[in-house]
């Protein structure tokens, strides 16, 4: 007699069961830190005229409300000096974090320690635009690149299916340019729904955040197939509906301190992971 039972699939198994420990080690490294955030609800901005220690000091080094005032080239302009600074100095330890605002506004306080960051986010960036800048930071030799983008093709408009194709060949040409670097594609993150407060809220409304999670299933099966690392952060910003916890935003769309720091206790395990 022939059993009905249907196996649960290995793969699945040990998918929920790093998720379980992702989140399980984020929520120990939040409590061993949570002294230090009423300072961290203090800061202004996460590129300041001084740069911390691990991070390179750019060629030209605007204020962010300065640069926030700049078109598009312009602020192009300003990241490929930055990267041709460290491709120039090379420094050990090179991390690259691209993106859009989210990434742009990491506080590099909270970035974790003993490595080399080289910020290439554009507030407002979309998978289209980052793919053109890529070349920037050729000449650069990262130990690690993270790479989060999908938020405001979504916004914009823009149907998965491109969204995908962009994120495809972001990767296959991050493989290609930097062959030994650690590649990793972070989960497109949710947006707090009815709760968000962000002026284009009527935009998010229009983005159910079951789509997002089917985009990041798909993004998934993109990062095995170009053999690089998924990182899947939005179980760790999600409430029990989905939406974009309201203790991790400052807007329903972007983070405050709290959100930055269970994201850099997640950059920290997976680069920990690789060691």
């Amino acid at each position: 007699m022939s059993s009905s039972v249907k196996t649960f699939p290995t793969w699945a198994f040990f998918s929920l069961l790093s998720n379980f420990i992702l989140l399980l080690a984020v929520i120990l490294l939040i409590g061993e830190q949570q002294g230090g955030t009423a300072f961290l609800a203090n800061m202004v901005s996460p590129r300041r005229e001084t740069a911390p220690k691990n991070q390179i000091q750019p060629a030209a080094s605007p204020q962010l409300g300065k640069r926030h005032q700049l078109d598009y080239q312009k602020w192009v302009g300003i990241l490929q000096q930055e990267a041709e600074v460290v491709a120039e100095k090379k420094p050990r330890n090179l991390t690259v974090m691209a993106g859009d605002s989210l990434s742009l506004w990491f506080p590099s306080e909270l970035l974790p320690d003993n490595k080399t960051w080289l910020n290439q986010g554009i507030s407002g960036e979309k998978s289209a635009g980052l793919l053109t800048r890529l070349n920037l930071f050729d000449k650069t030799t990262p130990e690690s690149i993270f790479v989060m983008i999908g938020i405001n093709d979504l916004i914009a408009g823009v149907n998965d299916e491109t969204i995908l194709e962009n994120q495809r060949q972001i990767l296959a040409y991050l493989r290609k340019q930097h062959p030994k670097a650690q590649i990793v594609i972070q989960s497109i993150l949710p947006h707090q729904g009815e709760q968000a407060t962000w002026e284009g809220k009527e935009k998010l409304l229009a983005i159910p955040n079951s789509r997002i999670r089917k985009l990041n299933q798909q993004l998934r099966t993109i990062a095995a197939k170009e053999d690089v690392k998924y990182l899947n952060l939005y179980p760790l910003f999600a409430d029990k509906q989905g939406n974009l916890r309201s203790n991790f935003t400052t807007d329903g769309l972007h983070l405050n301190p709290d959100g930055y720091l269970v994201w850099s206790s997640a950059l920290q395990l997976t680069m920990n992971s690789e060691q």
